[in-house]
């Protein structure tokens, strides 16, 4: 490949014009980068920072514009206008699709759903199989009239499996239940369990199930 001489680019890896790589960063085998979403499409900047890993099978749109350090598993999707902050993990067959913000230090884990409009906040991480949604009504011929994306806050936490229905938001610091359906706003620092979610108790009076002397999640 040529253009990006600071970057490592495998072979069988396809990187589309009007894409910028920073020095140090990986591309493996099979990936895409820079992909137009339609053949009408005008054509957009697509950057990635420094120092990022993108393994095998990944395709990265047109117009996605990420920091540096960035780094997905296997089979991730990022789609068209995903704006992504520094020191952010994607895991193995994830998709995050158009419009997301994600903020530095995000960690999403393996084969989580990220729809559009959705907003990921510094340091908020998302467990296995975790599903964010959009859709109110899902199927409505006027769906993206009131389309609402979920926002996760500073810190907070989600554990694996749970889903998180349209428009809600998930507080700073808050730490929601593997498996939990969460149909509502969930308060800063607050845990929540169950289908459909309810209030547990604070972040601060969890203890360590293990028996260690230490605050999981101290205020």
């Amino acid at each position: 490949m040529t253009g990006h001489p600071a970057a490592r680019i495998a072979p069988l890896t396809v990187v589309w014009p009007d894409v910028e790589l920073g020095p140090g960063t990986t591309i493996e085998e099979f990936c895409i980068i820079g992909r137009p979403a339609g053949d009408a499409e005008p054509p957009r900047r697509t950057i990635l920072g420094a120092g990022g890993v993108i393994r095998s099978h990944t395709v990265i749109y047109a117009g996605v514009v990420a920091g540096d350090r960035l780094v997905t598993g296997h089979h991730v999707l990022l789609r068209q206008d995903a704006v992504i902050g520094a020191d952010v993990s994607i895991g193995s067959s994830s998709v995050v699709e158009h419009s997301v913000r994600i903020e530095d230090r995000v960690r999403i884990h393996s084969q989580c759903f990220v729809p559009e409009h959705s907003v990921l906040r510094e340091g908020a991480w998302l467990g296995p199989r975790v599903t964010l949604t959009n859709a109110p009504r899902p199927g409505c011929p006027d769906v993206s009239r009131c389309t609402a994306g979920v926002t996760i806050g500073r810190g907070a936490r989600i554990g694996a499996n749970a889903t998180i229905l349209p428009g809600v938001h998930v507080g700073d610091g808050a730490l929601v239940g593997a498996g939990a359906v969460v149909t509502r706003d969930v308060p800063p620092r607050t845990v929540v369990t169950g289908v459909p979610a309810r209030t547990y108790c604070g972040t601060g009076d969890l203890t360590c199930p293990a028996g260690a002397d230490h605050v999981p999640y101290p205020s």
